[in-house]
């Protein structure tokens, strides 16, 4: 990649904006100096865009502004000129009904923000859990040169001389006092040691799951996903990617470059290896539409059956990202599976990915498992089909208990949230160990925003007799910090008509993993007369966003994007400077 020709200051796209001798481009330049900058800080260089999701409300990327400051100083390091531009922050904490809902959003908001401006390579500032596809998304629709930056995982915690794992823990504590073992005093004491830190979730969550597959597709720097938040070489490597991002103008080294069938493929592999999220299922497969990749759930299921998983790692192992760190990182890990990988995929820092992980180091061979002793030999994440899901649904089999993959029990069906909430403790519904608890109307058009209910609760008289699992199905999605016997994503969803809307109390549901099957025992004939007296729910929204979002949202199988978003928007055209 580095022998490919540079380009000339006349060809950068900001030159349209700021070289030509003619009224446009004086008021261009005439704005930059009212800026307070001179003409030689710009001039004839590669205008380098920091899309920063920095808010109040997100957490996880407080030190966000910090970073943006150390991406500049690479960028004007290494003669570009960089201007920062804050976008919307997904706060997977506060934003209702779900960030999913506005995952799109933000692809769209990237998209047209690169579009407008005149940006010559584009850094990516992401890191909570929809931020980083949705950036990406956006980012490959325009196909101008873009790097991400991690925001990377918050530091270690512990609370009364125990590990946390933030998301994770909040679960187990939780069920801990539904159960009657955890005071409300102690619970209220977790509060000030779960999130200890800026940075997202430290176990491998939605978010270390997607900067983890970012640096696997070759779109960030080598190494960096794994670094945590407040470490000192974070700081280091935000400055680093300010400096590559000037370099990816100059070559005009595009995100299509690295958004390859091969590449998804390794991501799948990455996805599978570390004991992954759910939900980036869900994120690959909308990405893949806007690059125009053919991807289907079978392809997850094909990887996922030959992929072991080496990164012990919670929800579904024991330790968290600042362990990964010290353990080698993702390059560790990668280097343990790298002949299930496409070794040739290019990546942002000039090198292939098998380059990158080349001699990598493994210290702690618990952390990092070797081949010869995995957490799992295979199935980090399985899809299933059967009638109650023709278009599919998946479940995470490491981190539910082993008994429950083969199941056979009887429904308890609750119509939807509200629903859930009100009835699931009532010990009148005499629910018992057995019963497989079906929530409808959680999917993306039935939420909205596919939110993640999907870790449904088990009875508190449940809970204080021992339960700790049971099988739970809906169309909704998990936090990738969540665990349990949990199918999830059931395509098509209740609200549109899937099967899933026909289930009944009693009706008895066979879930069997290893035959990636889940069956309603009804009838053909029982399930087409229980569909001939449905009807479609009405659309909850009658203008803006939620209109366009009823109107062009695809099924959880097909990523969720928007149906008027899947195709490669390179293809559109800078706008006219007039």
């Amino acid at each position: 990649m580095s022998e490919r020709p540079r380009k000339t200051p006349e060809q950068l796209r900001s030159y349209r904006y700021f070289g030509p001798d003619d009224l446009r481009s004086f008021g261009h330049r005439s704005r930059q100096k009212q800026a307070g900058f001179a003409t030689e800080e710009f001039k004839d260089k590669p205008v380098i865009g920091i899309l920063n999701t920095w808010n109040d409300l997100i957490s996880c990327h407080a030190h966000f502004r910090q970073r943006a400051e150390d991406v500049k100083r690479g960028v004007w390091q290494a003669g570009g000129f960089p201007v920062e531009i804050p976008v919307m922050g997904l706060s997977e904490t506060f934003m209702k009904p779900t960030s999913m809902y506005y995952r799109n959003l933000l692809a769209m908001e990237t998209e047209e923000t690169l579009r407008t401006y005149p940006l010559d390579a584009v850094i990516l500032m992401g890191g909570c859990d929809k931020t980083t596809p949705a950036m990406l998304m956006g980012a490959r629709s325009v196909d101008i040169p873009s790097i991400f930056m991690p925001g990377g995982p918050m530091s270690r915690t512990s609370w009364r001389g125990e590990p946390l794992g933030s998301g994770s823990d909040v679960w187990k504590y939780w069920d801990q006092r539904g159960a009657g073992r955890l005071s409300c005093e102690a619970w209220c004491e977790l509060e000030d040691h779960i999130a200890a830190s800026p940075g997202h979730c430290m176990t491998m969550g939605t978010a270390s799951t997607m900067t983890a597959i970012a640096e696997t597709m070759g779109l960030c720097l080598p190494g960096s996903s794994s670094v945590p938040a407040t470490h000192s070489s974070h700081s280091r490597m935000a400055s680093a990617t300010g400096s590559r991002a000037v370099e990816l103008a100059w070559l005009d080294i595009k995100p299509s470059e690295f958004m390859t069938p091969e590449s998804f493929d390794n991501a799948i592999t990455a996805l599978m290896a570390i004991g992954g999220s759910t939900n980036a299922i869900v994120h690959l497969m909308a990405l893949a539409g806007r690059a125009e990749v053919p991807l289907t759930l079978e392809r997850f299921d094909e990887i996922s059956q030959k992929t072991p998983v080496v990164g012990n790692l919670r929800p579904a192992g024991k330790y968290v990202m600042a362990d990964l760190f010290d353990a080698g990182g993702l390059q560790g890990l990668l280097h343990r599976i790298g002949d299930l990988l496409n070794l040739d995929c290019p990546n942002v820092a000039g090198t292939t990915l098998g380059e990158a992980i080349e001699g990598a180091e493994v210290y702690d061979e618990d952390v990092i498992r070797p081949r010869s002793n995995p957490l799992s030999e295979s199935s980090s994440l399985a899809v299933l089909r059967g009638n109650l899901a023709p278009d599919g649904c998946v479940i995470k089999p490491p981190a539910a208990e082993k008994h429950l993959l083969q199941h056979r029990g009887p429904a308890a069906v609750f119509k939807n949230y509200p629903d859930l909430k009100a009835r699931i403790h009532d010990p009148a519904m005499g629910l018992t160990a057995n019963h497989v608890i079906v929530l409808q109307n959680a999917g993306p058009l039935g939420a909205p925003g596919i939110p993640e209910w999907g870790m449904l609760p088990i009875p508190k008289y449940l809970l204080e007799q021992g339960v700790t699992d049971m099988v739970r199905i809906s169309d909704a999605r998990m936090s990738g910090t969540s665990y349990g016997a949990c199918v999830l994503h059931v395509a098509p969803e209740s609200f549109v008509g899937g099967p899933l809307a026909f289930v009944q109390d009693g009706d008895m549901i066979r879930l069997d993993v290893a035959g990636r099957q889940i069956e309603l025992e009804i009838s053909d004939e029982e399930l087409a007369s229980r569909r001939s007296g449905w009807t479609q729910p009405e659309n909850k929204f009658t203008r803006g966003y939620g209109k366009l979002y009823f109107e062009q949202t695809t099924q959880a199988n097909l990523g969720c994007d928007f149906r008027f978003l899947h195709a490669d928007g390179s293809k559109d055209k800078d706008p006219e400077i007039n």
